[in-house]
């Protein structure tokens, strides 16, 4: 149980930052990771409404981590 929780945690972040990096733009890397995870809740691979929790947080974190990137990338392209 905590392994899905820990995985949870980090899993959906991770994901948002390598959609972005693949697709150059951050809502189509948070799109992608949310049609993930919606097919594990459909197949069942997500059984409590704490693991959504956990995973919505770290979907955040992740959307915030890519806006940083961003961000950092335009300044050094700027310079």
């Amino acid at each position: 149980m905590l392994l899905k929780y820990l995985s949870a945690l980090l899993i959906p972040g991770l994901l948002v930052v390598l959609f972005t990096r693949v697709a150059y733009n951050r809502v189509i890397g948070l799109v992608l990771t949310v049609a993930l995870i919606a097919a594990s809740v459909y197949k069942g691979y997500t059984d409590s409404i704490w693991l959504i929790i956990v995973d919505a947080f770290s979907l955040t974190v992740g959307f915030w981590y890519a806006q940083g990137m961003k961000q950092k990338s335009q300044q050094v392209h700027e310079k």
